[in-house]
């Protein structure tokens, strides 16, 4: 028992230092909650002007002729979602590295007249004469591509949760759907312009400032087609 966990152990240690080289699996998520600048400006003050008594074209809460469109803080307004995105990337690397070290020992000289030492220097010579040589020499290639297409398109009714004080409107909304035990969710929020906004009331999303588009799925399909917890862990310590 103990040889088994003088084993376990050091593999758990390493283990452990191992994941804390690599990044941590992360769920991707949307911060529903709307930008700074939304909550810190006022709000625009409301005008009650109902023009002339009598007039057709009264401001007032039913008049005969009016701008269907949405304008106050939580009328509706329809949100037509068509998002596509086309990515394709590609990447070629190439590094190649040669390192060649000589090197040699001296060698000692001597011009005079004495056997005795012309013999002593070529003794000397002999063992000091020593070389040394290394070399070496790496290499790395490295290519890939990526192209990715995605398109999403629906539409959402959301509500004007704040008539910001220039003019425009920060909307928010949520839409969930259970079809066949499989529940769809949809969340959006952003500010918009009431220029943009169409004859019908509709907008499209790419009128939509700091948009935030979420939409997620519930049910046996996901569970199914989604790694479990533990394949995820073992991702994030796995070192290869």
């Amino acid at each position: 028992m103990n040889n088994v966990l003088r084993t376990l152990i050091p593999l758990l240690v390493l283990s452990f230092v191992l994941s804390g080289c690599n990044a941590p699996y992360v769920d991707p998520r949307i911060d529903m909650q709307p930008p700074k600048y939304v909550e810190q400006m006022p709000s625009k003050e409301q005008e009650d002007s109902f023009g002339n008594q009598g007039s057709l074209f009264g401001k007032g809460k039913n008049p005969l002729f009016a701008d269907r469109k949405a304008m106050r803080v939580h009328d509706i307004v329809t949100v037509v979602i068509q998002e596509s995105a086309n990515t394709s990337s590609s990447a070629q690397k190439s590094i190649s590295k040669t390192n060649s070290n000589n090197l040699g020992g001296g060698v000692v000289g001597y011009g005079g007249e004495s056997s005795t030492i012309d013999s002593l220097v070529n003794k000397v010579n002999k063992i000091g004469s020593l070389s040394f040589e290394s070399g070496s020499e790496s290499s790395f290639e490295g290519s890939g591509t990526n192209t990715r297409t995605e398109e999403f398109t629906t539409t959402i009714s959301v509500r004007i949760i704040k008539v910001l004080e220039n003019g425009n409107y920060f909307i928010q909304g949520s839409r969930e759907l259970l079809i066949d035990g499989e529940k769809q969710m949809i969340q959006l929020s952003g500010v918009i312009r009431p220029y943009d906004i169409d004859q019908y009331n509709q907008i499209d999303s790419k009128y939509i400032s700091d948009a935030k588009i979420h939409y997620t799925t519930q049910g046996d399909l996901k569970e199914v087609s989604e790694e479990g917890w533990a394949s995820k862990t073992i991702k994030s310590v796995w070192p290869f």
